[in-house]
């Protein structure tokens, strides 16, 4: 199946059934699905043919929210389209203020970002990165059971030495700290950069990070492109890119298959993490395992 054809498919179902399942069942990864996307119309563009009749249904229904509207857009204007889609249009185009039905208001934390506009992202203000001055993190979803269940995965990864901690959000953060206090990583004042999904951008999150804990937090912008550290490492751990499965190094894809158990999983996903830190090789710490790279400049005078 040819990339295109596999972007064809994504593109029928995920507004169904989800961007990461979609993309995990034609094994395409994230990067080539957004640099497709970003050749296409923009989507307000898609779909403006539906905005005089979304307009018009929202005076005459004031009370009709997002799924009831996508009914009377198919029976009386006779436009089908998945109600995902008419939620989305609902948003952009800021139609719930015609219904005289307001959206809920950001929270704090979401002001502030909303408000320092491009500043919000640390990392790309930075000219240089030192070794351990930023590490990203994300989800990302882990298929197990003969692919028939999927679990949660949040990597952080730090930059340059590669070293990677997973758990779940500010579990995964206190063994971090744990991991930086054992091998003499200050993270007071570290970046800690990710996208603006609703767990980094919770109070639980950044009152722990940023308040407690003194680290400085890394908003993406473009999501998936603003995090391209954190993209290149899922697609290789999850082993979801065609390029990789196939070569020969699809291990972990395999391991995670065949784990039965979400017990298993952690297991296998542990196991991987220590092979990762300790004995992976990688080209830019100078075909050194992360670990063994970060000993040598603790070491270097």
């Amino acid at each position: 199946m040819t990339t295109e054809q596999k972007v064809a498919l994504v593109e029928a179902v995920w507004e169904t059934h989800g961007l990461a399942p979609a993309l995990a069942a034609v094994e395409l990864p994230k990067s080539t699905w957004y640099y497709h996307c970003n050749q296409k119309v923009a989507y307000e563009e898609k779909y403006a043919h539906l905005r005089p009749d979304l307009e018009a249904i929202a005076r005459q229904h004031p009370e009709y929210g997002h799924r009831r509207t996508t009914v009377e857009l198919r029976e009386i204007y006779g436009h089908v389209v998945n109600h995902k889609v008419v939620q989305r249009l609902h948003q952009l185009w800021g139609l719930p203020l015609l219904r005289s039905t307001r959206a809920p208001k950001p929270s704090g934390i979401r002001q502030a970002i909303i408000a320092a506009g491009g500043r919000v992202n640390l990392v790309a203000q930075l000219e240089q990165i030192g070794l351990f001055e930023v590490a990203y993190t994300d989800f990302t979803e882990l298929l197990f059971a003969d692919g028939t269940r999927k679990a949660y995965l949040i990597p952080i990864i730090r930059h340059v030495c590669k070293m990677f901690y997973t758990a779940l959000a500010l579990l995964v953060w206190k063994r971090a700290k744990e991991a930086f206090q054992q091998y003499d990583i200050p993270y007071v004042g570290m970046i800690i950069h990710h996208d603006q999904d609703v767990v980094f951008t919770g109070y639980g999150w950044t009152g722990q990070l940023l308040l407690e804990d003194g680290v400085r937090l890394s908003y993406a912008l473009r999501g998936a492109q603003d995090n391209p550290e954190m993209e290149a490492f899922i697609s290789r751990f999850s082993v979801q890119d065609p390029e990789i499965v196939g070569s020969g190094k699809e291990e972990n894809r395999s391991l995670f298959l065949d784990a039965q158990t979400l017990d298993e999983l952690r297991a296998v996903v542990g196991d991987r993490m220590v092979y990762h830190n300790n004995e992976r090789r990688h080209s830019r710490t100078e075909s050194l395992a992360p670990l063994r790279y970060v000993e040598m400049l603790q070491s270097s005078p």
